[in-house]
């Protein structure tokens, strides 16, 4: 018996070897793979490369959606649909102290632009490598006015012989539907304050009206000199020299023969004329060949990961300024990035709060706004930080309008481009009723209520006067506690914020003359801002944003390598075509769904249709 006590203790010992073998095996591999998966992500740079700029999509301040979304858009090809303008400029800003970067390269053909405050964030950061003494090299088949702004920043524009540059200066149209609506049997119900809150109009006209066509016409001309000054004087040209280019195009262009590259090189729009093949080969006397024989560069993606792991290792107690980023219309409850809402903006700032080491705050605000409950509720946590004694200042990016003024009203200080678009103080209300629509189709609606409100609400019947005289009053109230908010925060009487509310839109310039904004500078601008408030001579700036868990970007990375596999395998070509159609219906959803929210029961919004691009 003891002889086989003694066999199996062995078998066991043996058995439990083996086990303690395998889960140290298995822990091995999984921690490999995790090293792998962080060493696979940041990329090694060559000893001598250029920094290749490539943008693609729309450069904006916070990208929208979910992070798996936008991996799976990458892995089936679609690209990049939006670039963050903050990892572009940490890159550039970067490099120009890393003795590894000589050159800045600028590859604009995938990008679609952006409003003209954030082009001037990207300029800044390109003029500042340049300032570092090394040079910023441009090249493009063609170029559109935004990528041209970009562009003319660098040291030397290279343009492809059947190339061109276009222009064409800042406009406003918008689609009417009121002719629309009545065909269809809607009845669009408006209740709003302010002889400029034109937002409606696409539901009520069928044209631009004279109050709109005035406001509008002003800040176009105001963006206008704004990009013909800027883009002039970085192409060192005499300031007029951008109109009249634009005013001459036709005519030169005709007279050249139809070619429009050599009409961008007289008019010194250009460096040079050259193809791809001649600036690859420019570019490789300065940073040397590549395996593949083009010049030695580095992404932007690759090089800002780089960048970002540095900073973390280097990340230490000292004290931050935090910036929060408010991008996006302004919705209620919580709500994913690219959009602003009421509960998740107002819990970033409350983390700041918070948090010890952030000692001011930076709210970065592009946004049209939208939903004014959840407008308050921000405004309401901006108010408390201000309390606990933390500095706020508010950085406006390109539209800082309606309810994106509405959450920046409290600033110790306003902040925003010329070109910034910002105003809009104003309310309405809208209730489309379908009972008509209905009516055609045969389909009526009858029947009984308790009280004179009964019913009156539905949007299946005529909107009643006493629910109209009831909504028209609340709008009015809205309007006055809007102004109430923004008189505080401006130290004016409500009188005089009215004088230039009325939901009149108003350009950087013309706002910090008004008085709803204090100084006209960048977002840079307003962090120094921060920091002096909060007397800060050593900080770290600290984008205060809702993080991924280590868990949750291992399985990014997991389900993002799933969807490249199952994309290699195959996917069904209707789910193609299907997407192809949702997307040529694009326009009249976003008009659908933009008409929803502003349906929401018991809901105002401070809103404004200033899309210029």
């Amino acid at each position: 018996m003891a002889s086989i006590r003694a066999f199996f203790a062995g078998l066991w010992r043996i058995l439990d070897g083996l086990r303690r073998f395998l889960h140290l095996l298995l822990l091995l591999s999984i921690f490999g793979f995790v090293i792998g998966a962080l060493r696979s992500s940041i990329p090694s740079i060559p000893s001598k490369a250029a920094l290749v700029i490539a943008p693609e999509g729309e450069l904006v301040e916070q990208l929208s959606g979910e992070p798996i979304e936008r991996a799976v858009d990458e892995v089936r090809g679609q690209g990049r649909a939006e670039t963050l303008l903050w990892d572009i400029t940490d890159a550039i800003r970067a490099a120009g102290k890393d003795k590894r970067i000589p050159v800045l390269v600028l590859d604009l053909k995938h990008f679609d632009g952006a409003g003209l405050p954030t082009l001037e964030e990207l300029a800044r950061a390109i003029g500042e490598f340049r300032k570092s003494g090394k040079k910023v090299i441009a090249y493009g088949s063609e170029f559109m006015q935004e990528q041209y702004f970009i562009a003319a920043q660098a040291d030397e524009v290279y343009l492809d012989p059947m190339g061109f540059v276009l222009i064409d200066g800042y406009d406003r149209y918008r689609t009417y539907f009121k002719d629309a609506l009545e065909k269809l049997g809607v009845d669009i119900n408006v209740f709003r304050v302010g002889q400029y809150k034109s937002a409606v109009e696409v539901y009520t006209r069928n044209d631009m009206s004279p109050a709109e066509r005035e406001e509008s016409l002003s800040y176009l001309n105001s963006l206008w000199r704004t990009y013909e000054g800027e883009a002039a004087r970085a192409r060192r040209l005499d300031p007029a020299a951008i109109a009249q280019y634009v005013a001459t195009l036709p005519k030169a262009v005709a007279a050249a023969d139809g070619d429009a590259a050599q009409v961008a090189l007289k008019a010194r729009l250009v460096t040079g004329i050259k193809t791809r093949q001649e600036v690859e080969q420019r570019l490789i006397k300065l940073v040397g060949e590549d395996d593949n024989g083009s010049y030695r560069g580095v992404s932007d993606t690759d090089y800002v990961r780089v960048v970002h792991a540095e900073k973390k290792l280097k990340s230490d107690g000292t004290a931050r300024v935090g910036v929060i980023v408010a991008a996006g219309e302004i919705l209620d409850g919580d709500q994913p990035p690219g959009t602003i809402g009421g509960e998740s903006t107002a819990q970033l700032i409350r983390e700041a709060r918070l948090d010890d080491q952030v000692k001011a705050v930076v709210l970065r605000v592009d946004s049209p706004g939208g939903s004014v409950f959840a407008s308050e509720q921000i405004y309401r946590e901006v108010l408390a930080l201000k309390a606990a004694g933390k500095p706020v200042i508010v950085s406006m990016g390109d539209l800082a309008a309606s309810g994106g003024y509405y959450i920046s009203a409290p600033a110790d200080e306003i902040w925003a481009s010329p070109a910034t678009i910002t105003g809009s103080i104003g309310i309405f209300a809208i209730i489309p009723t379908v009972d008509r629509t209905l009516s055609k189709l045969g389909v009526h609606s009858d029947g009984v209520g308790t009280t004179p409100l009964s019913g009156q609400l539905r949007l299946d019947r005529p909107l009643g006067d006493e629910a109209k005289a009831l909504l028209q009053s609340t709008v009015v109230r809205g309007y006055g506690e809007f102004l109430a908010r923004v008189s505080l925060g401006r130290r004016k009487s409500p009188k005089d914020i009215d004088s230039i509310a009325q939901g009149r839109v108003w350009s950087g310039v013309d706002a910090q003359r008004l008085g709803l904004v204090d100084r006209l500078g960048s977002f840079d601008d307003a962090v120094k801002a921060a920091a002096h408030r909060a007397k800060l001579k050593d900080y770290d700036i600290k984008f205060i944003e809702p993080d991924l868990s280590v868990a949750q970007e291992l399985a990014l990375q997991l389900q993002t390598r799933a969807v490249k596999w199952a994309w290699a395998v195959g996917v069904d070509s209707s789910t193609r075509a299907l997407a192809s159609v949702a997307t040529r219906l694009d326009p009249l959803a976003r008009e659908a769904a933009r008409l929803s929210r502003f349906s929401t029961p018991n809901r105002l919004y401070a809103y404004c249709f200033c899309d210029v691009r």
